[in-house]
């Protein structure tokens, strides 16, 4: 078997003439009194439990208050901190520039605020770095990141990440999070195709980056909000409604060359799985009852909820179809298996056929029953029940044959 799934080369740890592994970058504007702290801090953290030669941009982007002076005095007292001066605003703007001019292999960045815990760092480069991964987020929204914002800051990020996931189908769970990394191959392939300067940058990235078939790596964070944000939060939701719109339009006219990005950055198919021992005829038994039970009991409710406004036979009908595609692919996984798509459609197709036979069954017991007498509704549940079982026994050869034929 051919095995074509190629990952990723890994960073090479230790880089001819000391050139850096990992450039963090600092977007900043009008933020002199932060600059120093944060960046001294994140000099020493990384000295201290970073194992890689690392560097530190400062991307001035536009400041007007005391920042160029700080940052120029930040580099000469501290080893491996540059500084890069924009003309123009924009966060986007300053991050495609600082990552486009760096030449380490690992492109990070983090909000001067350093609202998120700097133990973070290392977890959110290394798969970078391993190959294992292409991006990297810190997420404040997965069940063990630790965050301390306020209700309205909650909710609107929340929000955000769940209109992201309705209008442009992403997957990836916290977009604005301050604390993102790229490897440096793949961001020279996305950058260019990046429009926004601003805060929807990030979020643009991203959706290209998924839509690539890239591998989004997310970390648990620790987050403190800043009570002294600059963030514009009415403007800064007004552009990212306005970059929603722009991104979607171009991945619904195909204006974006995601194949050609699939085809050039996408990680290879796995090698197909190979096929697995089935477990033997009792606890393939055992299984078969416990996903006919939960089935049984599905299609009752089905039943009884249908069988009001519909009439006894059409209730049967859609219950039975509901439950029999479900069982199927329960059985499929559970009872005999199976994984993968290989072979769904006709594993499908057998259970459809085991439909056929069981709605024949009980739709031809409920006419015998109603032919015979006027039933009360437990009379008719227990015929029910008595008929699904003979069903039920039924379809377990038929689904155990077709998942052991294997060509």
């Amino acid at each position: 078997m051919t095995d074509t799934y190629a990952p990723r080369a890994a960073v090479q740890a230790r880089p001819a003439a000391g050139g850096a592994v990992l450039d963090v970058v600092v977007p900043v504007y009008n933020e002199e009194t932060d600059l120093g702290p944060c960046v001294r801090r994140l000099h020493a953290h990384l000295t201290a439990h970073f194992p890689y030669p690392f560097r530190i941009t400062v991307a001035d982007n536009a400041s007007v208050d005391g920042i160029p002076a700080v940052a120029r005095a930040l580099a000469d007292e501290l080893p491996g901190v540059g500084v890069l001066r924009l003309d123009e605003k924009g966060r986007g703007r300053a991050l495609r520039a600082a990552w486009s001019a760096s030449p380490a292999p690992v492109l990070a960045y983090m909000d001067v605020d350093l609202s998120t815990d700097l133990a973070a760092l290392l977890p959110l480069v290394a798969p970078l770095i391993s190959g294992h991964s292409d991006l990297a987020i810190g997420t404040r929204l997965a069940r063990t990141s630790r965050v301390v914002r306020g209700a309205k800051r909650e909710v609107i990020s929340r929000g955000y990440n769940l209109l992201l996931r309705g209008t442009l189908a992403a997957r990836f769970s916290d977009a604005q999070c301050g604390f993102k990394a790229i490897r440096a191959d793949v961001a020279a392939e996305l950058l260019p195709l990046v429009r926004d300067t601003g805060w929807f940058f990030d979020t643009e990235l991203l959706v290209l980056a998924q839509r690539a078939g890239l591998r989004i790596h997310e970390v648990p964070v620790d987050w403190v909000d800043d009570p002294d944000s600059r963030v514009d939060i009415v403007a800064t939701a007004l552009a990212d409604l306005r970059g929603i719109g722009r991104l979607g339009r171009a991945l619904a006219t195909g204006a974006l060359p995601l194949a050609q990005l699939r085809a050039q950055l996408g990680r290879g198919p796995l090698p197909a799985a190979p096929a697995r021992v089935p477990a033997g005829l009792p606890r393939q038994l055992v299984r078969f009852a416990a996903v006919g039970v939960a089935s049984t009991l599905a299609y009752l409710l089905l039943f009884l909820l249908a069988r009001g406004p519909l009439g006894a036979q059409p209730a049967n009908l859609l219950a039975l179809l509901l439950t029999a595609v479900a069982n199927t692919a329960a059985n499929r996984r559970l009872t005999f298996g199976v994984s993968g798509r290989r072979h769904a459609g006709r594993h499908h197709l057998q259970g459809l056929l085991a439909f056929a036979l069981g709605l024949a069954l009980t739709s031809g017991s409920l006419a015998a029953l109603h032919a015979a007498t006027r039933p009360g509704r437990a009379l008719e549940l227990t015929v029910l029940v008595v008929a699904n079982l003979a069903a039920t026994a039924l379809r377990f050869l038929l689904l155990r044959l077709a998942m052991h034929h294997r060509p």
